[in-house]
């Protein structure tokens, strides 16, 4: 991949080439971004640049041969680690590189992709993926050996905030001292999931959402009309993932809104309400089927359109950019209920479930806990 290929981010691609360029590369760096911002491209078009010594910034050329390698994954000194779970191809002791050839197809049909669509490539959408000790002793054993080629070797870490505390660990002496021209590449979106000690050994670089226009523009020259882009764009927030999504009609938000439109509904009748209670009940037990990444990820979702709720019913409607599309339920109706007497106990709430269920709690439990409560904060009054 080329930083030509990447959308946005140019200061970005100008700090990486020219330092590069000028000899000054960082053993250990830390590209940490919200999803759908071009983190995991971005560090393959730049540990492409280092691999082939291409020049000029986005003008890339460099060596054909070494290109053509890293543009389908197989360049011997750029290795990968990532989060696995062992499922029905892997039994035990699952490692990045029993899954390389679903991550050649991952990077080339959804580079801007989630974790959620990662897991759901390789089979293992009901479980919580890692990046574990037996990962750690794989990266450790790959970048003992000489570089093949006699330049740089590149260790990508995608998703690095899934490092459990053993691999950490295990990786924190290596990443501190790597071998000589042993780049690590490490790309998180939540930094402050990655311990203390790694995070200060590496040089961190903030990618920001991208901006509208440069995803219209990217939905446009995949056939988008002008109108229909600015729209989904918008929708979007900066995460060019989502409006991929969008555009396909295949987004997991679509199937989350009919979950929180019934999940409110039933919390708004339950009030005195036996048989709505029950509806409660059942619909946890439903949401409770699904994989715990699931969970989580329709969790976030419902974080998010209580923020949204919230700046509409404090009159800054312009800088919400979520759309409810279930038909007979507007957010402008919704959001008088979420006010300051109530946000933070229900973003606390969600915030808390989605700890509990990360942990391997019961989930019909939490998510029963969750409804009943939901319940009692969305009848609470604003002051």
């Amino acid at each position: 991949m080329l930083f030509q290929e990447i959308l946005g981010l140019s200061h970005i691609k100008k700090h990486l080439a020219y330092s590069s360029d000028a000899g000054r590369v960082p053993h250990a760096q830390l590209f940490v971004g919200p999803e759908g911002s071009g983190t995991l491209p971005m560090a393959l078009a730049y540990a492409q640049y280092l691999l082939c010594g291409n020049t000029n910034g986005e003008n890339t050329t460099g060596n054909e041969a070494c290109n053509l390698k890293c543009n389908s994954l197989s360049h011997p000194d750029m290795h990968f680690a990532f989060p696995v779970a062992n499922g029905s191809k892997v039994k035990s002791h699952a490692v990045s590189n029993h899954y390389m050839e679903e991550w050649r197809q991952f990077i080339k049909e959804q580079p801007y992709g989630n974790l959620f669509d990662w897991y759901r490539l390789i089979g293992i959408e009901k479980k919580q993926g890692q990046i574990g000790v037996d990962e750690a002793q794989d990266v450790v054993r790959k970048l003992t050996l000489k570089s093949y080629e006699g330049g740089y070797k590149v260790m990508l870490i995608w998703m690095a905030d899934k490092m459990n505390i053993s691999a950490s660990n295990k990786l924190l002496k290596l990443i501190e001292e790597p071998p000589d021209k042993t780049i690590f590449i490490l790309i998180a979106e939540e930094e402050e999931r990655l311990i203390q000690t790694i995070r200060s050994r590496c040089q961190v670089l903030h990618f920001p959402p991208l901006a509208e226009k440069i995803i219209a523009d990217a939905l446009q020259e995949k056939g988008l009309q002008k109108e229909d882009a600015m729209g989904i764009a918008h929708e979007a927030d900066g995460n060019f993932n989502k409006a991929l999504d969008l555009m396909n009609k295949d987004s997991e938000d679509l199937v989350f809104e009919k979950w929180f439109v019934q999940w409110v509904r039933s919390a708004f009748k339950a009030k005195g309400n036996k048989a709505a209670v029950h509806d409660l009940i059942l619909w946890s037990e439903e949401i409770a089927k699904t994989g715990r990444e699931t969970q989580k990820k329709f969790l976030s979702y419902c974080l998010a359109v209580m923020r949204q709720a919230l700046l509409i019913n404090y009159n800054t409607a312009e800088l919400a950019f979520m759309r409810i599309h279930v038909e007979g339920f507007e957010l402008e109706k919704f959001a008088p209920f979420v006010h300051e007497n109530n946000i933070l106990s229900i973003a606390e709430e969600l915030e808390s479930a989605i700890y509990h269920i990360e942990r391997n709690g019961n989930s019909k439990i939490i998510l029963t806990d969750l409804s009943i409560k939901l319940t009692r904060l969305l009848h609470k009054k604003a002051a």
